[in-house]
């Protein structure tokens, strides 16, 4: 039996009691997806929302010009999908496995008898709902009137804030990045991303290699997220 730890550190679970998470977990199935692995596509019918076990998801989105842009990384507790399948609405995203990947997962049918069943967790969803549309205010806005620097700078310290890990030099971001993925969470391109990370390293506030980042100076990043003067 999944932990059910894994379901009280979600915002659709709070306020529910242990034997009701135990009745919500007999209801789950699991599914394990290979590294590069597709569980869906943007545009495909919402059967279904996720947890993550183990593993990492990226969530990417193709704009209307044709651009991909990735929307975040999830890991360990994260969920998707759930806005979507309340809203009886396609997949906005793609979500692939970054690497081998267990997920728990709930059919939307299930779920809203669940729903019906704990009125906790129709209550929660609502509070999602509402944040998922804060966030994605948030997001247009950045993209629309934000500087170029201020959106990598963004993007970088949200994987930190995500899945950082302390190390002598600074904060590593603890997955494989290429500076393609960091172009697409910030909706430019690759030599922008390349030009703007390798004026960043030579002042000393990030190390970059190929498939990593490290943040060496989380302040002057942020005040560069901020858009203040160095």
């Amino acid at each position: 039996m999944v932990p059910s730890h894994l379901l009280k550190q979600q915002p659709l679970f709070r306020q529910i009691d242990e034997r009701a998470l135990e009745d919500i977990l007999q209801h789950a199935h699991t599914r394990t997806l290979e590294k590069g692995a597709f569980l869906f596509y943007q545009d495909d019918p919402a059967t279904a929302f996720y947890i993550v076990e183990r593993g990492r998801i990226r969530l990417s989105q193709l704009s209307p010009e044709g651009q991909q842009v990735i929307v975040r990384f999830l890991t360990e507790g994260e969920a998707f999908g759930i806005v979507a399948v309340l809203s009886n609405i396609p997949y906005p995203v793609a979500a692939d496995a970054v690497e081998e990947t267990t997920l728990l997962g709930w059919e939307g049918e299930t779920f809203r008898h669940l729903m019906l069943k704990y009125p906790q967790l129709a209550l929660n969803g609502m509070q999602i709902m509402a944040q998922y549309m804060r966030e994605t205010i948030a997001r247009l806005r950045e993209i629309t009137t934000e500087r170029v620097e201020q959106r990598i700078a963004r993007a970088l310290l949200r994987l930190a804030r995500q899945m950082g890990k302390k190390t002598p030099d600074g904060i590593l971001i603890d997955m494989t990045l290429t500076r393609k993925d960091v172009a697409e969470m910030s909706g430019t391109t690759l030599y922008t991303v390349s030009r703007t990370l390798s004026k960043w390293q030579e002042a000393g506030f990030i190390q970059s290699s190929r498939e990593q980042i490290c943040i060496c100076n989380p302040h002057q990043l942020a005040q560069i997220a901020e858009d203040w003067e160095a």
